[in-house]
Parts: C-alpha cells; sequence; structure tokens
C-alpha cells in the first residue's frame, strides 16, 4: 500500500510547523552589512588589478592557514 500526501504551504509556514527559529531578521542584518561593505569597495571591485591583489593576498594567507589545518596544528619542517 502506497499512500502519498502532498502539503501546499509556504517556508516560513514550513519553518514554523517545525518549530525552526525566524531567520529573517538575521538574513536582513547580513544582507544590508554586505551592501555597506560592497559599496565602501566598489573602487576595488571595480579595478581588476586592484582586485586581483587583493585576492591574491587575501589567498595567501588563506593557503598558510589551511596548511597548519591539514598538517594537524604542528608547523611544516620547512617553517621550523
Amino acid at each position: 500500500m502506497k499512500v502519498t500526501i502532498d502539503i501546499d504551504c509556504t517556508p516560513a509556514e514550513a519553518r514554523a510547523f517545525f518549530g525552526l527559529p525566524d531567520l529573517e531578521p538575521v538574513n536582513t542584518v547580513v544582507v544590508e552589512e554586505l551592501k555597506k561593505r560592497a559599496a565602501e569597495n566598489i573602487e576595488t571591485i571595480a579595478d581588476p588589478d586592484k582586485f586581483f591583489a587583493q585576492m591574491m593576498t587575501i589567498s595567501g594567507k588563506n593557503f598558510e592557514n589551511f596548511r597548519t589545518l591539514m598538517s594537524g596544528g604542528k608547523s611544516t619542517p620547512e617553517r621550523e
């Protein structure tokens, strides 16, 4: 025997039914902060040279953090 139930509700109604928190206020704050930061950095984002230079700086730091994480937090032989 097979039983199929179709429920027609919005995502907000489904979250409320399952007792999940309403994160819309948090999302609004995050989106507004991202808009503000994008507006502040529009010159860097619009200029490919500045954008690439910034991304390379960030990538280098993230690569080092990743290496440290993968090595179990121990320093690698070339860093000792």
